[in-house]
């Protein structure tokens, strides 16, 4: 039996995030509504183990409403009183505002004529497969999510840093970095 390929943060006996690493990470997915799940849970990741969040995911699942972003652009304060009170879920007040804010902002740009996906194929033609050969050689941020962070603040985002959008790039598969053994 051989033994599947993973990178060294792959590497856990916790198997939600081997499913993830081996089944979802670095593989395009370009739903507006999984961009947008992909775009909360980075940046609910920001100063915190990717792996606490992938353990509360079904959590962020269930509150933000499937991450349809059209209902949670729609959150009253009553809305994001409940969610500051889910113990499920990460209870930081600036990204629980961002997750919301950031649904606003998907839908302002299809009212526009646009979409996430969309916004992101303007910039990013086809997927960027950069052969690491260890994790060493996997950047924090790139010249591109410097780039987006930076455009995505001006229509209106908020909490999408460079490393944020970097690991939301690499997790939605516009950037694979794969280790190659």
């Amino acid at each position: 039996m051989t033994q599947r390929m993973r990178c060294d943060w792959g590497k856990t006996p916790n198997e939600t995030y081997q499913t993830y690493h081996d089944q979802e990470w670095g593989k395009l997915n370009l739903n507006n509504q999984y961009l947008y799940e992909m775009l909360v849970l980075e940046s609910f990741q920001s100063g915190l183990s990717w792996e606490t969040i992938l353990n509360k995911r079904e959590n962020f699942r269930q509150d933000f409403i499937d991450f349809d972003y059209h209902k949670v652009a729609k959150f009253t304060d009553k809305d994001f009183a409940t969610l500051m009170q889910d113990k499920g879920i990460i209870r930081n007040r600036r990204k629980i505002e961002a997750a919301i804010n950031n649904a606003q902002a998907l839908v302002k740009l299809e009212e526009e004529g646009s979409s996430f996906k969309d916004f992101l194929l303007q910039h990013i033609s086809q997927p960027i497969i950069n052969h690491p050969q260890t994790m060493a050689d996997v950047p924090a941020k790139s010249k591109l999510s410097i780039q987006l962070s930076k455009e995505m603040k001006k229509i209106g985002f908020k909490f999408v840093g460079p490393v944020t959008i970097y690991s939301f790039l690499q997790a939605v598969g516009l950037v694979n970095d794969h280790i190659e053994e």
